[in-house]
C-alpha cells in the first residue's frame, strides 16, 4: 500500500485546502470525495526522490536522449 496526499477543494476563494493522507494500492483510482465528509478532494502530486548527476561521467549527454541535468551537461 502506498500513502497518498490529498487536499480538499475549497468551495469559496478565501477557504484554504486541508491536507491529509490516505493509503491506497498503486493501481487504485484517485479519490474524488473525502471518505468521511463527502467533500470534493484531489490527489496532490509531490516531488519524488531522485538522483541527479552532473557531467558526462554518468553517460548522459545532450544527444543521448537522457534528461538534462543542468548547466554541467551543456544544454543550458
Amino acid at each position: 500500500m502506498t500513502t497518498y496526499v490529498y487536499e480538499t477543494i475549497p468551495s469559496k476563494p478565501a477557504e484554504k485546502p486541508r491536507y491529509f493522507e490516505i493509503k491506497q494500492a498503486m493501481n487504485d483510482q484517485p479519490l474524488t470525495k473525502h471518505p468521511e465528509t463527502g467533500q470534493p478532494i484531489r490527489r496532490v502530486v509531490l516531488g519524488g526522490f531522485g538522483v541527479l548527476s552532473s557531467g558526462r561521467s554518468s553517460g548522459a549527454s545532450p544527444s543521448s536522449g537522457a534528461s538534462c541535468c543542468g548547466p554541467a551537461c551543456g544544454c543550458h
